[in-house]
Formats: structure tokens, sequence, C-alpha cells
């Protein structure tokens, strides 16, 4: 019997099999992909958000706890718990030094278009190389590994896991990490959760998932039917406007539409509905797929022009491009004179200050509903360009109620034994929205917690037995 059952192959999972490894457990990783599909979404990811009081290795300036914290605050609109956002904010500042050392390697700041530099850490390679060196780690510490393995159910009794089973077998381990996912690659859970619209139709079938195919919430929805405490619910999740080309899984970061900020974004009446301006956009760019998804048919259009071209990071699909916006309108799908009269009426109600796409600019509109609070330029100079855009989900919020003791609770009970990470419990601190490298984060620090009291549950009750002896 293993000390350690750890379910689950990416960034949270392996984390906490590494931290419990070198407390000393014997630890046993079940993955559920093949291996050439192994790390889930942590694959498509490729930084970290890491609080400094001052310049750090690949971090420039200071990004304290406290505007770290009112950014979550921000995003999350309150739907947070402090107590736990504050516990990942902190250990962010120090994990970077145990990640090098299990082979994760980091790049120079990026700047420009990205707003990042002073607040987030980029992995040299990208999520992939992150997660190659994990496996690498775990495999020269004696962490036994196994493919192809989803876990179908969980022996639970009073509470307290016993064991696991795999295609039929039964696998026990002294402790549990549960770092498995959500449900973003389960349609049917989506589609029962999202419902019917007021237009008649049912949203979740247009969603696009970015991130892995096997995030299904096998023992996410177990463990709710049994009871266990959770949070956040089945609608919340971190969504992005995608370009509608995107494959149905795992278009990952490349088939996101990053030009939202520098034009204007319509329905397919052509019409406006949210502020394409409001804030930077690695602070609003998971909002924009939960707003498309309300629209009639879940598409949406962004529409710029020549003027915004390479300020923002351009999409793996090129948009449609045109020299006048009639011709934008019939290759978009999108009524004419609808189209020319929401661009008319943007125009008209931009008052152009200093433009400056690396600040929150004074460029902005009056007399417009909605309103366009920065970065507001007329459309008005050919090629125009267009990206059509379809909700794209990478993981969703409903999960696991936890404590700083990252014990999976029933009834406002600890379990002693079993223990959850990552995206199954993420939702405590993203009750709604996202930022940027918020999920690594979260990831990585519940992720060694969790490694770490599993195997302190262990050694707990091996020097318990021993005592009583």
């Amino acid at each position: 019997m293993f000390d350690i059952l750890v379910v689950g192959g990416g960034n949270a999972a392996l984390c906490a099999a590494l931290v419990a490894r070198e407390a000393g457990a014997s630890v046993l990783l079940l993955e559920a992909a093949p291996k050439e599909w192994r790390g889930g979404n942590s694959i498509h990811t490729r930084n970290i958000r890491s609080m400094h009081d001052a310049p750090q290795d690949v971090l420039l300036e200071a990004y304290s706890e406290e505007e770290y914290w009112q950014d979550m605050l921000k995003v999350t609109g309150g739907l947070t718990d402090e107590k736990l956002a504050r516990l990942v904010i902190r250990a962010t500042e120090n994990c970077r030094g145990w990640m090098y050392k299990h082979g994760v390697r980091f790049q120079p700041s990026l700047s420009g278009t990205l707003n990042l530099s002073r607040t987030n850490a980029f992995f040299m390679g990208g999520g992939k190389a992150l997660i190659n060196a994990y496996f690498r780690s775990a495999e020269q510490l004696g962490i036994e590994i196994r493919y192809n393995s989803p876990v179908d159910s969980l022996d639970i009794q009073d509470g307290q896991f016993l064991a696991a089973y795999v295609n039929g077998e039964r696998i026990e381990a002294k402790a549990c990490v549960l770092a498995s996912g959500g449900f973003e690659s389960n349609r049917e859970w989506l589609d029962e959760a999202w419902g019917v619209n007021e237009y008649g139709e049912h949203p979740a079938k247009n969603f696009l998932i970015r991130g892995t195919r096997f995030n299904n919430g096998v023992l996410l929805r177990q463990l709710l039917d049994m009871g266990a405490d959770s949070v956040s619910d089945a609608t919340q999740a971190h969504m992005v406007a995608v370009d509608a080309r995107a494959p149905l899984y795992d278009g990952g970061i490349c088939t996101r539409v990053d030009c939202v900020s520098f034009g204007i974004v319509v329905n397919k009446h052509a019409q406006r509905f949210s502020d394409e301006g409001e804030d930077f956009w690695p602070k609003r760019y998971a909002f924009w797929g939960r707003l498309v998804a309300h629209q009639p048919s879940q598409i949406g259009y962004c529409i710029i022009d020549s003027k915004v071209l390479g300020r923002f990071m351009p999409p793996v699909f090129p948009g449609e491009k045109a020299d006048t916006l009639e011709e934008l309108a019939d290759k978009l799908g999108l009524d004419r004179n609808a189209l020319l009269d929401t661009v008319a009426k943007y125009n008209k109600a931009c008052r152009v200050g200093t433009f400056d796409h690396t600040v929150m600019d004074d460029c902005h509109t009056e007399g417009l509903e909605p309103a366009k609070t920065h970065w507001a330029l007329p459309i008005d100079q050919g090629p125009f360009y267009g990206y059509t855009l379809k909700p794209g989900i990478t993981f969703t919020y409903l999960g696991l109620k936890t404590d700083e003791t990252a014990a999976v609770r029933f009834n406002g009970e600890a379990s002693h034994n079993l223990f959850v990470a990552g995206e199954m419990m993420a939702g405590n601190v993203l009750g709604k929205g996202y930022a940027a490298g918020v999920g690594m984060a979260i990831g990585t620090v519940f992720g060694m917690l969790a490694g770490a009291e599993a195997a302190k549950s262990v050694i707990s009750e091996e020097s318990e037995k021993y005592a009583a002896a």
C-alpha cells in the first residue's frame, strides 16, 4: 500500500506528489490521460502571478500583498475567501525557488503588450516545459506514475478515504490528494448547469473547451453527491473569448483574441454589449467568454482598424480583412447598416486624448451606452479587421470547500486523510472572474500544501502506532 495517492497529472497534482515524496512518503500518481497528453490544463499555461516586495530574479519593481489582494478583490467582485486568497498571495513570493529546484526555468520579464512584466513570472518553454520538468523530477524521486488511469470512483467512509477504483482495480492508500480538475470537459454537465437561455438556446452547446478533454468532473460529482462541502456555482468558470474557428478541445492560449481592448465587440445584431476598455486585458480577458456566452447564439465579433495593429498578441488565426466596413460586415455575416450605425455612433462618442496602450489612458467615450472607458479610438482607418468569437471555457469554479489545511470537508468536518488542490478547489479563491496567472498560483500553493498535509497525516499516524506499541 502506498502512503499517498495523488489523483491527477497537472501542476497541482505534481506539486502535491513532489512535496509528499520530499517529506518521506511513498507516492502513486494516477493520470487519466495517456503520456503524450499528460499535464491537464497546465500544459497550456505560461506564467504564475507572484507577490514580491522588491525586484526578484525575473520580476521587476514590486507587487505587494495588498496590491495583489486588491486585484483579486476587483476581478472576483468580493466572491473570494480572503484568508485563503492571502495565503496564496503570500506563498507565491517564495515558491519559485522550490520550482527551480525541480527543473522549472523562468524567462526574463516580458514588456509591451502583456502588461505583466511586474506581476507575473513566465515559464521558459511554457506550461508544457514546466509539466515535463515536474514529471522528470517525480521519476527521479521514485514516485510511481500510471497513465491512462482515470479514477472511476472513491471509497470514502465517514469522510475518510479508503481506496480508489481504476478500471475495476481497487487501489488503497493511507491518504489521498484530489487534483483531477473541474468538469469543463463534461458537456452534458455544462448543459445541465447553463440550461436554456432567454432565446430558447442551450448556450453550453456552443462552448469550446480551451484545455484538456480529460477533466470530466467524475470525482467532483461523486463527492458532491456524497455531501462534501462545496463552493461557487456550476456556471462560474474561467471563460475566454476565443476565435470561433478554434478546435473543440486543447486550443490553448493561441486561440485567444487579444485585440478587444483596442476596438469594439458586437453581437450578431451588430450591437455593442460591454465596455471593451474597462481594465488591462490580463485582468479582463477571462470575463469576455462569459459576456459572449450571454449573447444570442453565443457569438461575438471584434472589430478593429489598422491603427492598432502591433499593439496586441496576434492570434493563431488571422482575422477577416476588408478595405471598407461594408465589405467587412459581409465577410462576417453582419447586417451592413447595423454595423455602420454602431461604428458611427461609437466614433462620434470617442474623446481622444493621449492614446497609450501601456497605461489606463484618457481616451474614452461620452454619451454612449455602454461606454468605453479607455483606449477609445475611432474605427476609421482601413483596412479593417474582424474576429468572430465564441466562449472558450478553461476550467470551472464549482468545487470542494476547504481551508488552510487543504482538507476536504463533510458537513463542516475536515477529513483527516483526504485533501484537495488545483481546479477542484479554486472556487474558494475565485468565486468569479480571473486575473492572469492566478490559476497557477492557486494550483502551486495548494498543491504543495495538500502534499505536505497528506504526508503529515501519514507520518502522524505512523508515529501514533509506534507510540502505542
